[in-house]
């Protein structure tokens, strides 16, 4: 293997939104982000609507849906 062509593997966090934050290594850094498997739905079973941007807003606007 050559040497100095490997990135740095360093300890990073990845901190969400809710505030849970969970230490790994990695190249990247520090990461964050929206959803953690903490307040994920799929994982806590509550239902939650998690709408990026206003998409179902577009939609119904677009082609003109009332509700």
């Amino acid at each position: 293997m050559k040497d100095g062509i490997h990135p740095n593997y360093v300890v990073s966090k990845i901190k969400c939104a809710c505030g849970n934050v969970i230490e790994t290594r990695s190249t990247a850094g520090d990461i964050e982000v929206e959803i953690c498997s903490e307040c994920h739905p799929f994982y806590t079973g509550k239902q939650k609507l998690v709408d990026t941007a206003g998409r179902v807003e577009r939609f119904k606007k677009k082609y003109g849906i009332s509700g």
